[in-house]
């Protein structure tokens, strides 16, 4: 007898060896259709898996995570079969999961098209609809890189020669197509129904830039037409939204080859950074932070006490000079810990708070870069608490707080939490992770923040907790995080006297909300499709004459604008151009100002303005002094408040 446990603890039983598939029978016609695969015992397994001895076992269908990636998975051997089919002479590599959905890497001798790309799909259509069975079979090593050489895919056959002698691999065959794959796959081609194929991008074998080019073809797959379509309808938004576009057509910046993947920010660009580092540099002085300045270049000798440098060489830009080598900083914390141990520190100075706007170069690869939302020069709203063991928790609660404002204020109130856990390889002692770990959950059960656990993905020093926003068309940005370090304050020797006359080391807690202004600008630009709010907008106002007889007028309200709310200095334009009215109204709808004024003879008269706001909405005439009104507080709905301390 085989005894299977199901998910909700019920038991079956069957007097012989049984499949996933016939399990999933005995339960129901409506789960034997649905089934993809199943989990037995925790390993993801296909329909036609034989359960030889008691096991706990899932039913995988599309309705799971595991199912839709099941899907993909299968769905990119479907698009390998239909470019053998279509082009035999091509060579298969390899063929992924990817976020959202797969790619597969061929060779062949000329690029695809967009037209082939479209007859690809359409064979990939033919190919499902025959609902032809999707078989598994296994060969040894040696056997499988002789099939594969013998049908000319000698990619193929490499990938297989590198596995172990010893080793077996598996293949998994649908119709006239056969290839080498782990698995698990869906029981049947007809499984495959909602896919579209996006887009083809040239990529290296083996990613060895010293290897041959491949065409890499990428493509989505969905369990339902609906999601399908829910995806494609927020790729066509997501390029409406696209920072780069909309940093050209709204002139905030441009990127060059003479210095890629870092930033060239126009005046009007450097409008909205400014306004984001001042609002941060006010969040640090209301939250008892230390605005600090380190250097860019710091001695390599720096780099190998902290591990940097073993760990992260390739991505550092390095000089020399007086035969000293030298690297410029791609993060802060070493310059932090070494301000901090200028002078005796008492454990009355703690917590100590230091942030700083640091800027860091990162040597990414020329692929990776992205806009700005991936560079190798970027500045970073870093922060570091140096504080007790005592003092983590309280300093987690405090930061949780203060991140939600300032998210809040931005505009984003849909944030995910993950709790990154010890990883195997790691320092300290468990007692110590203990307590890091209870801290950083504890913090976020205080600010009633649901969270997961993301079990073994922590830094080698410490936990750490994953601030993840999710944005008007859904995407996922991981942006803020806090992380507890015992390792760095012991490597640079960082102390503080405690109450008892003893040295001790302090917790070093590395945290950031925003992460690269670079990139949490360009996430800012496409939220808001690129009309920022008012506070944030490069540009505020703009004042319209429509004729020359007002020019004067429209000079004096811009001046009286300027200078209208206390404390800060309104971005204020004139546009006097004797171009018509509607023209220039247009154009400055089109730059997604929050509004715009107009002064004709009447509004003159009267002392007035007309007031158009963004989305073309008409709010009449009224005074300056109404306007300002309106406009103040249009622009103190976003208020800075102080979190409180962590004391």
């Amino acid at each position: 007898m085989v005894q299977i446990t199901l998910p909700d603890r019920s038991k079956r039983e069957f007097p012989g060896p049984v499949t996933v598939a016939e399990v999933a029978a005995s339960i129901g016609a409506g789960l034997a259709k649905a089934a993809l695969g199943g989990r037995v015992d925790g390993k993801l397994v296909d329909t036609s898996h034989r359960i030889d001895n008691d096991a706990a076992l899932a039913i995988i269908t599309p309705k799971d995570a595991d199912g839709l990636d099941m899907i993909r998975h299968s769905t990119a051997h479907l698009l390998a079969y239909a470019v053998k089919e279509l082009f035999p002479e091509a060579q298969v590599t390899i063929g992924p999961v990817i976020d959202n959905g797969f790619y597969y890497d061929f060779a062949y001798k000329r690029p695809f098209t967009p037209e082939d790309l479209a007859t690809i799909e359409k064979k990939m259509a033919e190919l499902a609809a025959m609902d032809e069975p999707v078989q598994r079979r296994v060969l040894p090593r040696d056997e499988a890189v002789a099939y594969f050489e013998a049908m000319g895919e000698h990619y193929k056959a490499e990938i297989i020669a590198s596995i172990p002698a010893n080793e077996d691999v598996s293949l998994y065959r649908e119709g006239k197509f056969e290839d080498l794959c782990r698995g698990p796959h869906v029981p049947s081609t007809g499984k495959l129904k909602h896919f579209k194929l996006m887009k083809v991008a040239g990529a290296y074998w083996r990613g060895d830039h010293r290897n041959e080019m491949l065409q890499r073809v990428y493509g989505t797959a969905w369990a339902s037409k609906e999601e399908l379509q829910q995806y494609l309808t927020m790729l066509e938004e997501a390029e409406k939204r696209d920072h780069r576009k909309l940093g050209r057509e709204l002139d905030l910046f441009h990127l060059d080859e003479h210095s890629p993947g870092t930033v060239f920010w126009h005046p009007k660009g450097w409008a909205v950074w400014q306004q984001v580092e001042q609002y941060m540099r006010r969040v640090y002085r209301d939250n008892g932070y230390q605005e600090v300045k380190g250097p860019q270049i710091i001695d390599k000798a720096l780099w190998e006490k902290t591990g940097h440098w073993d760990k992260y060489r390739e991505n550092m830009f390095t000089t020399e000079s007086e035969k000293r080598d030298y690297a410029l900083k791609p993060m802060n914390c070493p310059g932090h810990i070494l301000i901090y141990k200028q002078g005796v520190k008492s454990y009355r100075d703690l917590p100590l708070r230091y942030g700083e706007f640091g800027a860091c170069h990162r040597n990414e690869p020329t692929g990776g870069l992205h806009g700005i939302m991936r560079v190798r020069g970027f500045t970073q709203d870093d922060g570091h608490i140096f504080c007790t063991e005592d003092q983590i928790l309280p300093e987690c609660v405090a930061f949780t707080a203060l991140l939600q404002r300032v998210y809040r204020d931005f505009g984003f109130t849909d944030i995910i939490y993950k709790v990154a856990t010890r990883p195997e390889q790691r320092i300290g002692s468990d007692a110590l992770w203990d307590k890091a770990e209870a801290a950083l959950m504890e913090s976020l059960k205080a600010a009633n923040c649901e969270f997961e656990i993301s079990p073994g993905d922590g830094a080698f020093y410490g936990p750490k907790i994953e601030y993840t926003l999710k944005d008007a068309i859904g995407r996922h940005w991981q942006c803020g995080t806090i992380q507890v370090d015992f390792s760095m304050p012991e490597r640079l020797d960082a102390e503080y006297v405690g109450e008892d006359g003893n040295r001790h080391r302090p917790v070093m807690l590395h945290r950031a909300i925003l992460g690269s202004l670079e990139r949490f600008i360009g996430i800012l630009i496409e939220e808001h499709a690129g009309a920022l709010p008012t506070w944030l907008s490069p540009m505020q106002v703009s004042v319209l004459n429509i004729t020359d007889a007002q020019a004067d007028y429209c000079r004096e309200i811009a001046q009286k604008l300027q200078k209208s709310l206390p404390n800060q200095e309104l971005r204020v334009q004139t546009d006097l151009r004797n171009e018509k009215i509607t023209y220039k109204i247009r154009e400055h709808s089109m730059q997604k100002l929050p509004y715009i004024l107009v002064a004709g003879d009447k509004e003159v008269a009267a002392g007035a303005v007309a007031v158009r706001a963004r989305g073309n909405k008409d709010l009449g005439v009224m005074s300056l002094e109404a306007f300002v009104q309106l406009l103040s507080s249009d622009i103190a709905h976003k208020s800075v408040e102080a979190a409180p301390q962590g004391q």
